[in-house]
């Protein structure tokens, strides 16, 4: 007999920004249980799914959950009640069709998402498998297991920090090594020496949203900088055995068709925007760059394809997010050359994995990525193995929510 879902329940909990999310514990006719919570994001793009918040303001300034709990309980259970738990697919349909908006604005990305992540945690654990391993054997998107590499975000600005410079995010990137464990002790060291950097310069050591430093800097330029000096003083060398990358979030400094950064006295067009990228990339050894244009400024983001390929590495995120429907635009204008894979921006792990198999057929590099307001669920790093992602983007290696699931690289390494 197949094994069935007996039960699901949804609670309120608190993300690692002290804001309410959703967490939700699925149990099966053989006793099985998993639970999984959703992450949510400060930095989103117009095109994701809806997270679905109370809008109560007397209560977590609006930002409560508690319709999505009420969606998971008494409007998601009664529909997959009794249903297989390894008919994901079916499941996840189920969902959808439930909720029946373009945008799943009506039971919320997050109360489904927490649904679906739960029952492939469920299936996978009823069926005596590591969660990489089933979802590596039920989607087959790869033949044998490989670990991503990390991209470590050591500066938060942006909506992620207090620093007042507009690129989100600066990070270190370890380059050609053999192991996982090894690209994590470059990561750390380094986040460790630029904490002493940033103490010499008489900066704040501060940590943002992601773990990763916010110090008082004039310019975007002066967080590369200092980022390349730590690097240094850690023993590794730049564009050798370690590479900086940028999410630079450009939407977020885009108004009026010009951007707007502290680096210059006046407001650049798409064109000056890519000459001062070259400028960075050529002096910084840049080997990622993500989101450098805003998220509908498609003739920006071709004129920097054209002009690197993939090296450094195009990434869209606020371009996409894990859309389909922007992922097909994206490719048919040859836009970017990879793509920010985020589960909660489309809502199921189904539509999740539909995406990741479109840009593997056009010869994209996927990046598994966490999200600003994480919870201590280290789903996505089973997830960023058992599909075979490229790279992982955890945050830096510090915080609870951050590091949980670094560590969670390290003993699936030990065990594949």
């Amino acid at each position: 007999m197949p094994v069935t879902i007996k039960n699901i329940q949804a609670r309120e909990i608190l993300d690692s920004r002290g804001n309410p999310t959703i967490e939700t514990i699925v149990v099966l006719s053989d006793k099985t249980s998993a639970v999984s919570a959703v992450p949510s994001g400060a930095s989103t793009g117009k095109y994701e799914a809806l997270e679905l918040r109370d809008g109560d303001e007397k209560r977590y300034r609006g930002l409560g959950v508690l319709k999505a709990v009420r969606n998971v309980n008494e409007k998601i259970f009664p529909v997959l009640k009794s249903l297989a738990v390894d008919q994901q697919e079916t499941i996840d349909r189920l969902m959808i069709d439930l909720d029946g908006s373009e945008n799943k604005s009506r039971l919320g990305a997050n109360a489904i998402l927490s649904v679906s992540q739960a029952v492939l945690k469920a299936a996978a654990k009823s069926a005596q498998q590591p969660l990489y391993g089933y979802i590596k054997n039920k989607f087959k998107l790869i033949k044998s297991f490989k670990l991503p590499r990390p991209t470590f975000n050591l500066i938060n600005a942006g909506k992620h920090g207090s620093s007042p410079i507009e690129f989100q995010e600066f990070h270190v990137i370890p380059l050609r090594q053999k192991t996982f464990a090894k690209n994590l002790q470059i990561g750390t060291e380094t986040y460790q020496k630029l904490k002493e950097v940033l103490l010499a310069h008489k900066l704040d050591v501060d940590i943002g949203d992601e773990g990763g430093f916010s110090p008082n800097l004039l310019t975007n330029l002066d967080a590369l900088e200092l980022l390349g000096l730590a690097v240094g003083k850690a023993g590794y060398k730049l564009g050798i055995n370690v590479a900086l990358g940028l999410d630079c979030a450009a939407t977020n400094f885009y108004g009026n068709g010009e951007y707007q950064l502290h680096d210059f006295a006046k407001d650049l067009t798409g064109k000056e925007l890519l000459s001062f990228y070259q400028k960075l990339i050529s002096r910084f050894k840049l080997h990622y760059l993500e989101d450098p244009f805003a998220e509908d400024d498609w003739e920006s983001w071709q004129s920097l394809v054209r002009m690197y390929k993939n090296d450094p590495l195009i990434v869209g995120d606020d371009l996409l997010c894990t859309n389909p429907n922007r992922l097909q635009q994206a490719i048919g204008l040859e836009a970017a050359g990879a793509i920010l894979i985020k589960p909660n921006q489309i809502g199921t792990i189904s539509e999740t994995i539909g995406v990741i198999k479109k840009a593997r057929t056009a010869g994209w590099k996927i990046i598994v990525s966490h999200r600003s307001g994480e919870t201590t669920d280290d789903f996505i790093a089973d997830f960023a193995v058992g599909v075979g992602a490229d790279m992982v983007k955890f945050g830096a290696p510090a915080r609870g929510e951050r590091v949980v699931k670094y560590n969670r690289l390290l003993e699936i390494e030990k065990e594949v």
